[in-house]
């Protein structure tokens, strides 16, 4: 009855919903961070005034006591110290808004940025899952921009930022071309800048996606989507990543319907969120794959029907065992490791899905058996998130009624200050479920 129930209320809100990854290396990897070591350059005063006018005053901003400077967790380059630095306050341009960041979520793909397994330009200001308020429109931002989003409203942000004007955002498709070439590929906004500069030397930093591990960020108003009242800052940063990938490997690539059978392979932020997902979509056997037992036991409140340690016994064998032989309709691949992705691929039936959304190391391949792909009809598919300006709306909604469980999902917070170390934790796999740093 519970099931019917959340399946209709996910219906309704897709269809009534506004319209506007992970990577996972989880507790499959060693500790890579044994000799990296963290830490944290003691912070100028952010009140400060900024006598020479080098940014426009602050002094308007009713958050922070009017700064002129923010603080934002920098990346220099792999096995070296992240650390705090002080930025002039970033400036939005046209069509962007400036927030005060409120919580970031802790994500497996900064971590592949941090330990230089994903190339990416440096210095950089990492963090991508977001809540905050709106403080400052840029210039020329046009008007229905600045009426649905005045000055003071609660907002989260997705981590995929698009420019809505790109061949992929008029269809709607949210794979925007100018956040892959400059935000990726240059770690900028979309014309071609930064909007972090260093307040010591001037010199730019570059931005991960909004660059959100930080006092304050510019995003483009097509990423944000407002959040009501009734939601927490803290809890509700994952939807803008986690909850958003899982979505997206949900609805879109899986296009998964009610009674359809489905595995997830690897249970930390991601994989968790995609239980959920299912759960709401109705799938009737969910299971859930991992190596540790807590993160197993954890998943059953996430709507897991059966779970799988692949430490002690053979995930794909199992997976059959429990479809009867015949392997599951969907299998969800949120780890990114060769070993999980064939397991993917061996674990659905004659026509199903193989659904990959976990980021790996730069390079890393995957093999497939190419006869079994063609003889069952199987599909391999890529998911890398949501639709910002479809789904974020949709997730807030599934949120604020209690379909998604924000509250199960984040297993711990933490300060600004202790940023730097829950990446380590997290490489460790110690992190059951998804960390959110609260910068309020």
């Amino acid at each position: 009855m519970a099931l019917n129930r959340s399946s209709a209320i996910l219906r309704k809100v897709i269809r009534g919903g506004c319209s506007s990854r992970t990577p996972a290396v989880s507790s499959y990897s060693s500790s890579l961070f044994n000799s990296y070591s963290y830490s944290i350059r003691t912070r100028s005063n952010s009140t400060e005034s900024d006598s020479k006018g080098v940014t426009s005053s602050a002094a308007g901003y009713h958050i922070n006591n009017g700064s002129s400077y923010m603080r934002g967790a920098v990346f220099w380059e792999p096995n070296k110290p992240l650390t705090f630095e002080d930025f002039h306050m970033p400036r939005p341009k046209a069509n962007e808004l400036l927030i005060k960041t409120k919580a970031c979520g802790v994500c497996h793909s900064d971590l592949h940025v941090i330990k230089g397994e994903l190339p990416f330009p440096s210095p950089c200001v990492v963090g991508h899952e977001i809540t905050g308020e709106v403080v400052e429109h840029g210039p020329l931002t046009d008007s229905k921009i600045v009426q649905r989003f005045p000055v003071g409203s609660k907002i989260v942000g997705a981590f995929i930022m698009p420019c809505g004007s790109c061949f992929y955002c008029s269809k709607a498709n949210d794979l925007c071309e100018s956040f892959f070439a400059y935000n990726r590929a240059k770690g900028t906004l979309y014309d071609g800048e930064t909007r972090l500069f260093f307040r010591s030397n001037g010199k730019p930093a570059y931005m991960y996606s909004m660059g959100g591990l930080a006092e304050y960020c510019v995003v483009p108003a097509h990423a944000l989507t407002v959040l009501p009242n009734s939601l927490p800052y803290t809890e509700s940063a994952i939807l803008g990543c986690a909850v958003f990938t899982a979505y997206g490997a949900m609805a879109h690539a899986a296009q998964l319907l009610p009674g359809d059978s489905i595995a997830v392979i690897g249970i930390g932020g991601v994989g968790s969120s995609c239980l959920q997902i299912a759960r709401a979509f109705g799938a009737s056997e969910i299971i859930a794959v991992d190596v540790q037992d807590e993160k197993l036991q954890k998943a059953k409140i996430f709507g897991a029907t059966h779970t799988i340690n692949a430490r002690n016994e053979d995930a794909v064998t199992k997976i059959k065992e429990i479809t009867e032989g015949k392997g599951v309709d969907v299998a969800v691949e949120a780890l990114g490791r060769s070993l999980t992705f064939s397991q993917c691929v061996q674990s659905v039936r004659d026509g199903g899905k193989a659904v990959m959304i976990g980021l790996t190391l730069s390079g890393a391949k995957g093999e497939v058996d190419i006869n079994h792909l063609v003889r069952r009809q199987i599909k391999v598919i890529g998911s890398y998130g949501g639709r910002a300006r479809q789904d974020l709306p949709k997730l807030v909604k599934l949120a604020e009624r209690g379909t998604f469980n924000l509250e199960a999902a984040v297993s711990r917070k933490c300060k600004f200050e202790e940023a730097v170390e829950v990446y380590k934790d997290l490489d460790k796999g110690s992190i059951i479920g998804r960390a959110v740093v609260e910068i309020m």
